[in-house]
């Protein structure tokens, strides 16, 4: 694989770029996308819909600590990106250090805490009844490679921060590979049930972390640590801080609409409906991948270029990152409102979820076409350090949104009120968004123009 230099990212245009970094990040996510997909469907064939409930149920958990080394990776990215940018790999090395140091001591500290309350945690998501034995079974076991996956999860995106893609989406499809061998051998071959799966769960994550790991060993990346750059740095851990408190506080929101979701959704149909938004979850997802690739493709771009003071690059950058998702996105759309019975029928037989799902699953995606402005809009604030719009746009759509909705439309229309809470979240939250971006572009993105020529 030939070594790429991060300074390609101030100087090949931005459309063949975006495409360079885009393409390696959608296919990374579609693999690890696919993994769950095809994990929740072996779960839910091998092991029974109520399983598929129950993996439901760890997620907010076990996302929100992995989250937390995907919020250190993104923060600390975004100060490698403009470091490198600025030609100032001083700084670049010292964030990279800190990042490791700090997430070992937090998510360590987090998984314990994660163990001692694991009998409140788990009725608290909605593992109750029939859910809460299952669930504890998965919790405990992949509550212990948490940490791996964070530490894999933040190396992936200072990957990408060096303007090094095609390494990053190695690191994410060879654990779903392994995840997905090891799930036939761990729960049909040998029947292991739940157990084998949260194995193989976490087996997965202690794969992706040695490849990181080589990475950084290897010539292959410039950030060459020393013993100094672990030391924390107050002034770096605020910057990191700040920023990696968006992704945090959006996971944060995540965990949270998930306690509701399972919750309201238990009270108002048992685990069939619980199952129900487990499918679409998985779902999401997956369907999202081409557009959540070209946002992580978008990010080192515009962080890069902003760091190196070219607004018009910056500017091509969002113009064009908004125009590729959006195009991807109605494509999925499309497949999405005209199979969802047929994409329902490959998790289970049970008669009852392939009856519910189709309907709630088209309400679900129905603003689908429109999500890439309101998730490029977030990631650009992110990407040039500026992490109070940062944050308030990125809580919009689940926290500002969303969660009233959840809490007042099932009131008055059931189940269905879950279901169309979501589009109109997304539809008011990109409106926002596009007021704040446009806003931001017209006062701070302006293109450089040419002094006139004096006679």
């Amino acid at each position: 694989m030939a070594k790429v230099n991060s300074t390609a990212l101030g100087q090949e245009p931005i459309g063949k770029l975006l495409i360079k970094q885009s393409l390696p990040a959608s296919i990374g996510i579609l693999v690890m996308s696919l993994n769950i997909l095809v994990d929740t469907i072996f779960v839910g064939n091998w092991i029974g819909p109520t399983a598929i409930a129950a993996i439901n149920v760890v997620l907010p958990v076990s996302f929100f600590i992995a989250a937390l080394g995907m919020a250190i990776g993104i923060g600390g990215s975004s100060i490698i990106s403009r470091a490198l940018g600025a030609n100032d790999s001083s700084k670049a090395l010292k964030t990279f250090g800190n990042q490791i140091t700090l997430i070992i001591v937090l998510c360590i500290t987090l998984v314990i805490l994660g163990l001692t309350f694991i009998e409140q945690l788990i009725p608290a998501f909605g593992g109750k009844g029939e859910i809460y034995a299952p669930a504890e079974i998965y919790y405990r076991i992949v509550l212990y490679g948490v940490p791996i996956l964070a530490l894999s999860m933040m190396g992936n995106t200072v990957i990408r921060a060096e303007g090094k893609p095609k390494f990053a989406m190695i690191a994410m499809i060879l654990p779903s590979i392994v995840n997905l061998i090891a799930d036939y051998f761990l729960i049909n071959v040998l029947d292991l049930g739940m157990a084998g799966a949260a194995w193989a769960t976490t087996g997965s994550y202690v794969i992706c972390f040695l490849y990181v790991l080589w990475f950084f060993l290897s010539k292959n990346s410039e950030l060459k640590l020393q013993s100094a750059h672990f030391r924390l740095d107050l002034p770096i851990l605020k910057e990191i801080s700040s920023l990696g408190f968006v992704t945090l506080a959006r996971q944060a929101v995540v965990s949270i609409t998930y306690l509701l979701l399972n919750n309201i959704l238990y009270n108002l149909g048992g685990a069939a409906s619980v199952t129900v938004y487990a499918i679409i979850g998985r779902m999401l997802m997956f369907a999202l991948f081409p557009v959540l690739g070209v946002t992580q493709g978008f990010l080192p771009i515009a962080g890069y270029n902003y760091g190196a003071n070219n607004p018009s690059r910056v500017r091509e950058s969002i113009n064009k990152a908004i125009l590729y998702a959006g195009v991807l996105a109605l494509v999925v759309f499309a497949i999405i409102m005209i199979f969802p019975e047929s994409i329902v029928a490959i998790f289970t037989t049970d008669k009852t979820i392939l009856a519910e799902t189709p309907s709630a699953m088209r309400w679900v995606f129905a603003a689908l076409p429109i999500i890439s402005l309101q998730l490029i809009g977030s990631a650009y604030f992110q990407a040039v350090g500026k992490a109070t719009p940062a944050l308030l746009l990125t809580l919009t759509r689940q926290g500002f949104f969303f969660i009233p909705l959840i809490l007042i439309l099932p009131k008055y229309y059931g189940e269905l009120g879950v279901w169309i809470s979501f589009p109109l979240a997304d539809v008011i939250s990109t409106i926002v968004t596009g007021i704040f971006l446009n806003k931001e572009i017209r006062k701070n993105l302006v293109p450089k123009t040419a002094l006139p020529i004096e006679e």
